[in-house]
């Protein structure tokens, strides 16, 4: 007797008005479990097998997914797994940062098509949107080259900047990247490339990625803490991205640590174990477009300005994790960074070992710290999973909406 498959996937609903999750809740299967029969997805989703049946022939017939192969398990009858179509669908991320901005675009699977980078020149958003939207065209350009159909199958882009959003400008912060909050920049990008534009702050994208091809593929509540010119954390709580009420979860950096040794008053996070805290503590030039390599010279050869650093630093992300994991109760804490992964692996190690807190269980699936994406391109590779997300992810907020305009449950 063949033993039973495991199979990752969420809940659908025979509810009438919901097929439109029901869609969404197929495709999120076959992502995360790469194909599956109908059989299987019914069997997943608690779905019955004649609303599966329909789901996936209206899929195929909108090229989202494709019959494979009819495989023969023991004695019964030969069935007929199914998987996404990667062609199926395109999205384009967009980074902004201080100096430089990057475009990415990946196709249903997260799977890297097309990436192009750009210095941002000085004058501020006015001069640096000229620029973007260059990039995007150039991308876009160079995507069709690659993938036929891609325009028609273009669902959206999506921007990742450091947050928070939605605060009085603070042109004296270093951190904040005033001018841009300021702009009006959804509006100039959606008039300039007419694609649909969203908003995320850096962590959440860089937790988008680790969600769709990284560390938390399959993982329904995950904490990513990004470690860039600032802090965050991006937020997967019951498989979804969590935002917050005005886009700024997980903003961990701004978090107000007590005065230390050498620090007599209260400073946040991100004023101590940032990478621009870094920058400060070495006298670097975050433009520098040879930092990068720099750092890994330093780091690879023991320096004792990084090292000092590092050490300290170290002490302060323990805090946040250990805060992280007594709040949000996570399966796993994911650090994700913009530096290069010998520096970041080096923190990683000194974090270690983690404080006492509520994640220190036995029976553990995954640990509580691990090691997650090191690539500059990261935060604008989850940018360019959001719009995937957004078009193709299961939305339970949806559902319960749909539900209470149906006159309650």
């Amino acid at each position: 007797m063949n033993e039973m498959r495991v199979i990752r996937g969420k809940s659908g609903t025979n509810q009438e008005g919901t097929s439109a999750h029901n869609r969404r809740v197929m495709i999120d299967a076959l992502r995360l479990n790469g194909k599956l029969s109908r059989a299987d997805l019914a069997r997943a989703s608690g779905l019955t097998k004649q609303t599966v049946s329909n789901i996936i022939d209206d899929l195929e017939q909108d090229g989202l997914v494709v019959s494979l192969a009819a495989v023969r398990n023991g004695r019964g009858q030969p069935s007929t797994p199914y998987r996404l179509v990667p062609e199926g669908a395109f999205a384009i991320g967009l980074q902004i940062d201080r100096h430089v901005t990057r475009v990415i675009a990946v196709n249903l699977v997260g799977t890297v098509l097309v990436r192009a980078e750009a210095n941002l020149p000085p004058g501020g958003p006015a001069k640096g949107v000229r620029v973007i939207l260059d990039l995007i065209r150039q991308v876009r350009i160079e995507l069709a080259g690659v993938a036929e159909h891609s325009e028609e199958r273009l669902v959206g882009l999506c921007v990742a900047m450091p947050g928070p959003f939605g605060l009085a400008p603070d042109n004296d912060d270093q951190w904040m990247m005033a001018a841009w909050q300021s702009f009006p920049l959804l509006e100039t990008l959606a008039a300039g490339t007419g694609l649909e534009v969203a908003l995320q702050n850096d962590a959440a994208a860089c937790a988008t990625a680790e969600r769709m091809v990284g560390a938390a593929h399959g993982v329904d509540h995950a904490i990513c803490l990004y470690l860039g010119y600032g802090i965050g954390a991006g937020l997967i709580l019951n498989g979804e991205l969590y935002a917050g009420g005005n886009g700024n979860a997980g903003e961990i950096g701004m978090a107000l640590l007590p005065p230390s040794a050498g620090r007599p008053e209260r400073s946040p996070l991100e004023h101590r174990a940032s990478l621009a805290s870094l920058y400060q503590h070495l006298n670097a030039d975050p433009a520098d477009p040879k930092l990068h390599d720099r750092l890994n010279t330093l780091v690879s050869n023991a320096d004792p300005a990084v090292a000092s650093w590092i050490d300290a630093a170290a002490e302060e992300l323990r805090w946040g994790v250990q805060l992280i994991e007594t709040i949000f109760d996570p399966q796993t804490v994911i650090l994700c960074s913009s530096a290069p992964e010998a520096l970041t692996r080096r923190i990683f190690d000194a974090i270690h070992p983690l404080l006492p807190s509520i994640a220190d269980r036995r029976g553990r699936a995954l640990p509580r710290l691990q090691l997650g994406m090191t690539d500059p391109w990261s935060v604008a590779l989850g940018a360019a999973a959001e719009p995937i997300s957004r078009a193709f992810d299961p939305r339970f907020s949806a559902i319960l909406k749909t539900r209470a305009s149906a006159g309650g449950w």
